[in-house]
């Protein structure tokens, strides 16, 4: 099963995923428009999306939340895969905590999936 992470970005889309066979989660570059984003999930036969969810820090949602819950809809009806929305506070501030010399887009994908992946752990 292959699972994408994704940090939708106003510029950028920040990509990482995981094949639960392996169990570590990779970066996977990024992406420009939604549509390069469906052509990946299809190409790459990707079985779930996890789409991180910015909240406010009160866990309200803010303006770009509407934006980002839109998309997940758009990636269900142009791929046929399922989305999870997942909590993003503090993905970006945790990227900028990881060493590596991939992009902070990739990095807080990164963070995501890895933090949605310990939560279905528990």
């Amino acid at each position: 099963m292959k699972i994408l992470g994704v940090d939708y970005g106003k510029k950028r889309i920040g990509l990482a995923w995981v094949d639960i066979d392996l169990g570590v989660v990779l970066p996977y570059g990024t992406v420009e428009t939604e549509a390069d984003l469906f052509t990946l999930i299809i190409r790459e036969k990707i079985n779930r999306v996890v789409l991180g969810l910015p909240l406010a820090l009160s866990g309200e949602d803010t303006p770009w939340t509407k934006t980002v819950r839109l998309l997940a809809r758009r990636i269900v009806q142009e791929t046929r895969v399922p989305v999870d929305l997942f909590d993003e506070r503090f993905s970006s501030a945790l990227a900028d905590n990881l060493g590596g010399s991939v992009g902070r887009d990739e990095k807080a994908a990164m963070v995501i999936l890895t933090d949605y992946l310990e939560r279905r752990k528990r």
